[in-house]
């Protein structure tokens, strides 16, 4: 067992050598392991000061430009005039084309994206979400109730199970599936991790995580042209755009996007900050003034920063910081790195509960800014309220596994106790056993 402070897992999301002892040559951003076992947040600390928009080769064929300032980082996910989405989003997809490419909202430049999200745009509203309150309050108190005998139990693994819980609720799909429908995503955002991998490797792995996950949403919106509801996916089955009805791989397409979309940001948040500060100064000033539980929440959401890149192409040649990008090039913007930009943030190392303002990326920037905002701030609240309510003492006790994704920057498995206080026991009393 180890205590958080020298559990050696605990540096993904922080740094731990001097830049200038970074070897950039050496350092490959694709390498699932890296977000593993090595260090990225050193990497692209010297990435920041030496080498800020950097090529990298992959392979004969194959190779991208990353960038890691804030304001490149904001430039390269904000117009969509120099970098396009509809030729492939993430790493994976690095020199082959994107089917989703004008079919799926990620996928999609303006006019047309902008188009094809106003309709959820309008759905996930912070006043069109709040009727879901109760369900995910209710979730979130099943999913904690293990922790009220003060035994270990892994936060992580559990943190894992919360977006599901919003998202099927809001998209109409039954409980019973959300086991099933989160391992899925788990697969398709770490298929290189040796927890959900398939034994025939990456591929392997996302092509069942694909395969499974567009049949399963196949057969939800046969049965909603049956019953249409008034969940999401009737919502995108009702939805013109140009005057036409998105068709059903747009739909699919779609569902599948939503449904990454909120495994991806949600449950990396909460396992990220608890890493950071169990058991500190911090998580007691945070819980115990009411006037910095937002602050907090923005500051959990900078530094966990769960989604790790996105990928764009140059539609022109593009000169940036000195280097010239030319049209046709893939250009990986690093979300984490951006979020721990010493010219934005001050101190970015330090978890501050009280940082304002904090302009950080978590939920990316421009056009594609994260749809599904408003719901995971308000599960991520809820979720902060129940365990500040409701428990203390917080402890890490066993060692803290990151992901084997260079997509997602997020904690796997994180062993943890807690005390129940004595005056929330009543609202987990019906959820525990006897």
């Amino acid at each position: 067992m180890c205590h958080h402070q020298d559990c050696p897992k605990k540096m993904k999301l922080d740094h731990s050598v001097s830049p200038d002892d970074v070897d950039l040559e050496a350092t490959d951003l694709t390498d699932s392991d890296l977000y593993a076992h090595g260090d990225p947040h050193s990497v692209w600390t010297a990435m920041r000061h030496r080498d800020p928009v950097r090529w990298q080769q992959v392979d004969e064929d194959r190779g991208f430009w990353s960038v890691t300032k804030f304001a490149d980082v904001d430039l390269v996910l904000r117009d969509h005039t120099l970098f396009t989405s509809e030729r492939g989003t993430m790493l994976f997809l690095l020199g082959k084309q994107d089917p989703a490419g004008g079919r799926q909202m990620a996928a999609t430049d303006p006019p047309r994206h902008t188009r094809m999200r106003e309709p959820l745009r309008r759905a996930l509203t912070a006043r069109n979400v709040e009727p879901y309150r109760d369900a995910v309050t209710a979730a979130v108190r099943r999913l904690l109730a293990p922790a009220v005998s003060g035994e270990p139990f892994d936060f992580a693994r559990v943190m894992m199970a919360l977006p599901m819980a919003t998202a099927s609720t809001m998209m109409g799909l039954p409980r019973e599936d959300w086991d099933h429908l989160t391992r899925l995503t788990a697969m398709a955002v770490a298929p290189g991790d040796p927890d959900f991998a398939e034994p025939g490797g990456e591929n392997a792995t996302l092509q069942r995580a694909h395969r499974e996950l567009f049949g399963y949403f196949h057969n939800v919106v046969r049965q909603r042209r049956r019953n249409p509801g008034d969940d999401l996916i009737s919502l995108l089955m009702d939805t013109e755009v140009d005057g036409e009805k998105l068709d059903s791989g747009a739909v699919l397409s779609n569902c599948y996007g939503l449904i990454l979309g909120a495994n991806v940001t949600t449950p990396f948040v909460p396992t990220g900050a608890m890493a950071a500060i169990a058991g500190t100064p911090a998580l007691e000033l945070w819980r115990s003034d009411p006037s910095l539980f937002h602050s907090g929440v923005d500051e959990a959401l900078r530094w966990s920063s769960p989604a790790n890149h996105f990928m764009r192409y140059a539609v022109r040649d593009v000169e940036l910081r000195g280097k010239r990008i030319r049209a046709g090039d893939a250009v990986v913007a690093w979300l984490g790195s951006a979020n721990r930009d010493e010219e934005v943030f001050d101190a970015p190392f330090t978890f501050d509960v009280r940082r304002k303002p904090n302009r950080h990326m978590a939920f990316g920037s421009g056009p594609h800014y994260c749809v599904g905002h408003a719901v995971a701030r308000m599960s991520l609240k809820i979720l902060f309220t129940e365990l500040f309510e409701g428990f203390d003492h917080f402890e890490i006790v066993g060692e803290v596994e990151h992901l084997h994704s260079n997509f997602v920057a997020g904690i796997k498995s994180m062993p943890m106790t807690m005390k129940a206080r004595s005056d929330a026991l009543d609202r987990y009393a019906a959820l525990t056993p006897c």
